[in-house]
């Protein structure tokens, strides 16, 4: 977990045993896990004091048998705000985001395997999430969607998704429609630089802008989708696309204050499936992030011949040193699979 504190970098604490409790008081934006059980619906209580309970159960290398967390085994925060973005990573290109109200379902991978239907070629299992299952999700409001490949839109979850919420809000890169328009009947197709907005139980609006992503085929295909989102208040903005791929020329004039994006490459030979490292740099500087959120897609445990032929390239810690080169007020802040962290817009007495 990370914490941002006034006027300096992210200060990093690993969770291990004999973790100590401690207090931060700042007024400046900063990141938290929940006090409360993951996808708990209990309120936050308003706070500026940020206080850290780890217990001594919580290891980075912990296989989660369910997504909801114990409270005795979460992270403790007291502190939130309505414009804000809580992002939960859970594995691959999978999350759970809430902001305003909302719980937004972005790409899940929740339901078996991920294999393409080629199992022979590729199969591969979460590391910590494996004991996952739809009904640990709380409800969700809208189920966003950047690509139309099995990665992105499986349908070995959407299938069971589409029975369990047959009226949710889905937003979609119009390359899924084949897939999606017989499960779903309330789907947004966005081409890149539209726009939608998403209506908030609590009256609030969360502004969902669709860019361009990869392409997948040949050149004249669509390209797939990013996502700009920007919390209701207009405080706080979010920038996503999984394969660290982006037309520079069209998000030069966007801002967003977190970019979740790869970091690592993964590479096969004379190709690159998800790119990193000096591109999530120039992304993060072109968005002029404040904050980064690095996802590991590839940290999967795959089998089958093109796991055993894709190459890493690069580490977190190598993206850190070209970011802290690029953009060194930006903060890195490391998900954990499962463990919510909570990002607060500025406090109007900043």
């Amino acid at each position: 977990m990370a914490l941002v504190v006034p006027g300096g970098k992210a200060a990093t604490m690993p969770l291990h045993a004999n973790a100590l409790p401690l207090s931060i008081n700042t007024k400046s934006r900063f990141l938290s896990a929940s006090a409360f059980p993951l996808f708990s619906s209990t309120p936050h209580l308003p706070s500026r004091s940020l206080s850290i309970r780890l217990s001594p159960n919580v290891s980075r290398s912990l296989t989660v048998v369910s997504s909801v967390l114990s409270e005795d085994r979460a992270t403790g925060v007291s502190g939130s705000g309505t414009d804000a973005f809580k992002l939960t990573y859970l594995e691959g290109n999978s999350w759970l985001w809430e902001t305003g109200g909302l719980k937004i379902l972005v790409d899940p991978i929740l339901v078996g395997n991920l294999d393409f239907g080629i199992p022979w070629l590729y199969d591969a299992a979460k590391r910590y999430l494996k004991g996952f299952k739809l009904d640990d999700l709380p409800e969700v409001d809208c189920l966003l969607i950047t690509q139309s490949l099995d990665d992105h839109c499986h349908l070995n979850t959407l299938r069971p998704l589409s029975e369990k919420y047959p009226g949710i809000k889905v937003i979609a890169t119009p390359n899924a429609k084949p897939l999606l328009d017989p499960l779903f009947r309330n789907v947004t197709y966005l081409e890149p630089g539209d726009s939608y907005e998403l209506n908030g139980r609590n009256g609030s609006k969360v502004r969902v802008k669709a860019t361009a992503g990869p392409v997948l085929g040949p050149p004249w295909q669509r390209p797939e989708n990013g996502y700009l989102l920007v919390s209701p208040e207009d405080q706080i903005s979010l920038y996503y696309e999984p394969h660290c791929v982006c037309n520079m020329e069209l998000l030069k004039n966007e801002r967003a204050d977190i970019v979740i994006t790869p970091v690592i490459k993964q590479l096969l030979p004379r190709f690159t499936l998800v790119s990193g490292q000096e591109d999530a740099v120039q992304l993060a500087k072109l968005l002029k992030a404040k904050f980064v959120v690095p996802m590991q897609n590839g940290e999967l445990e795959a089998k089958g011949l093109l796991a055993s032929i894709i190459k890493k390239e690069g580490t977190i810690e190598s993206f850190k040193e070209l970011l802290l080169k690029e953009l060194p007020e930006a903060q890195v802040l490391e998900p954990i699979a499962g463990i919510p962290l909570e990002i607060l817009a500025p406090t109007s007495d900043i």
